[in-house]
């Protein structure tokens, strides 16, 4: 399939026109971060080889690493079974995560 016709498919219409986007690490498999894309993220994306988003607080696209230097070159993309979440697989630059940590998911629960 193109990517064309990939992007039809994609519903963004679920998440009030963003999708979320799964970021794993392409050579750790460590999963770095959940952040969220529009339309316009995506394509940007797809053409520069590197992770853009659409920040939720900031009401703005940006590139993953703009003013950290910490970038995200795309390896793959990926859609899952329903159209409606991505997976970035990414070349990771620096930490991923605001606080300086490898991934951002380390805070863990007691099970």
């Amino acid at each position: 399939m193109t990517n064309e016709e990939l992007l039809k498919k994609l519903d963004f219409k679920k998440g009030n026109g963003l999708i979320p986007v799964v970021v794993q690490d392409a050579e750790s498999k460590a999963l770095l971060m959940l952040a969220y894309a529009n339309e316009e993220a995506l394509e940007k994306t797809l053409k520069t080889g590197y992770a853009h988003y659409w920040s939720r607080s900031r009401g703005k696209l940006w590139m993953k690493g703009e003013t950290s230097g910490h970038t995200q070159k795309i390896k793959r993309v990926v859609a899952d079974c329903d159209y409606d979440t991505l997976l970035y697989v990414v070349e990771q630059k620096g930490p991923v995560c605001h606080t300086g940590a490898e991934t951002c998911f380390h805070h863990e629960f007691e099970c």
